[in-house]
């Protein structure tokens, strides 16, 4: 999905209350296109650890506007499922695409 506020749409459908019921998680989620403006800024919090921790920062449920308890973790999982073809990768997915490069892996030692 483009944007935040069409998964908080989702979310509403699938959920009930209102969309601002669930910005705040689909904010986070997306949160990481500051740093990398394409599809790449999903490997920060697209996958199953970034939904464990999605529930860690906003608890294990939320209660939406009317009144129903809604588990963090179901609205990660959608959002995720939505931006990733209908699957949840792990951090391991994410990782073992990354092309290695020399600089990756040269530590130095600092004399100063």
């Amino acid at each position: 999905m483009s944007h935040t506020f069409f998964h908080a749409e989702s979310s509403v459908r699938k959920f009930g209350g209102c969309t601002e019921d669930y910005q705040a998680i689909h904010d986070w989620f997306d949160a990481t296109k500051e740093m990398f403006a394409d599809f790449r800024h999903r490997a920060l919090r697209h996958h199953s650890q970034g939904i464990f921790e999605a529930e860690r920062v906003f608890g294990t449920t939320i209660t939406n506007s009317d009144g129903k308890a809604v588990p963090v973790r179901l609205i990660g999982e959608m959002h995720v499922k939505e931006d990733c073809g209908g699957r949840i990768p792990t951090v391991a997915d994410w990782m073992s695409q990354i092309v290695p490069k020399p600089w990756m892996n040269r530590g130095y030692r600092d004399e100063n």
